[in-house]
């Protein structure tokens, strides 16, 4: 079995990720309680998690994937820029980035699980079979 990569991050970061952990958003909320405890086809989430110098909303690191939910403050231009240098910084590392707008998730997630298990279905196809 291949050694799990480690991706570097900053910590500086801990203490921000731990406050953003304690001060989820609704549609972090609702999306948590679908992917905690590995209920997502046994995949094990993190959320609020640092890698490099930015927070993802959610990381599984065996799926190489990151969930970032967006609120209406990812309207503005300086968020969308800093979106898409975090994205970039991701990809870079392997790392797939799907976003969802937080009215997307709330008040029902169907869709964005839906997403979701499409990704990892695909992902399994392409690395199990």
């Amino acid at each position: 079995m291949p050694r799990r990569r480690i991706i570097p991050y900053n910590p500086r970061l801990k203490e921000l990720a731990k406050e953003l952990r304690n001060n989820a958003t609704k549609a972090e909320r609702v999306l948590w309680k679908s992917l905690n405890g590995k209920q997502c086809f046994g995949y094990d989430f993190h959320r609020q998690k640092p890698l490099g110098n930015f927070i993802v909303d959610f990381f599984c690191q065996e799926l190489m994937l990151v969930i970032e939910v967006d609120g209406i403050s990812h309207n503005q231009e300086s968020v969308r820029a800093r979106d898409k240098e975090k994205e970039a910084f991701l990809n870079g590392l392997g790392i797939t980035v799907i976003r969802f707008q937080d009215n997307n998730i709330y008040p029902e997630n169907r869709d964005a699980l839906a997403e979701i298990e499409r990704y990892v279905i695909e992902y399994e196809k392409r690395n199990f079979t």
